[in-house]
């Protein structure tokens, strides 16, 4: 009987386990086609990361798609291309995406996840990027101009901003104010 039972339950952990392993199994393939781009960088890149929220995505540099918004996977172009990096143990489920990529002007767009991984902002910059710098672009409420008053203005959100960060100085500011009227506002660039 007792036989009988661990037999059972080390065929049900085997099972299990395959099964496991399939689900997994292009997270792996992409995984190890990212970790062989690693082995190739080239001397005149510049390396994008981005930070601040939970998560965020790089969507699109120039017009390389990079990671699909309804799958949350890397695309074959941008592997293809040999310009997305990961940041982090191979055996962590939290991997950064990072972008190594010839120095030059560029369309960036990116989507952060401030509150829900339902909910994406979107931002969109044109940017000239220098090499051998790494770049990062860090989401945030400012929360410095709380303003006082009725109700109505103290409980509007704090606006979303975005810090284009060179190295470790902020070198563009780019907020969006809430607008109380639509809902909605757009990302302007502000002096830092």
């Amino acid at each position: 009987m007792r036989r009988r039972l661990a037999r059972s339950i080390l065929l049900c952990l085997c099972v299990g386990t395959t099964l496991t392993a399939c689900q997994n199994a292009p997270n792996v393939v992409d995984q190890v086609r990212i970790a062989q781009n690693m082995l190739e960088s080239k001397a005149d890149n510049t390396t994008l990361y981005c930070s601040g929220v939970e998560n965020c995505e790089f969507e699109r540099i120039g017009d390389i798609a990079v990671i699909d918004a309804k799958t949350h996977r890397i695309s074959q172009q941008a592997m293809g291309q040999g310009i997305v990096r990961l940041h982090g143990s191979v055996f962590s489920r939290k991997q950064q995406v990072y972008l190594s990529v010839p120095a030059k002007q560029y369309e960036v767009v990116i989507r952060f996840y401030p509150i829900s991984p339902d909910r994406a902002e979107t931002f969109h910059v044109i940017h000239a990027f220098k090499p051998h710098v790494r770049y990062t672009f860090k989401m945030y409420r400012d929360r410095t101009h709380r303003s006082s008053g009725s109700l109505l203005n103290v409980s509007v959100p704090d606006p979303l901003c975005v810090d284009l960060q060179q190295e470790q100085h902020t070198i563009r500011r780019f907020c969006r104010p809430f607008d109380v009227s639509t809902g909605l506002g757009e990302f302007v660039e502000k002096k830092v």
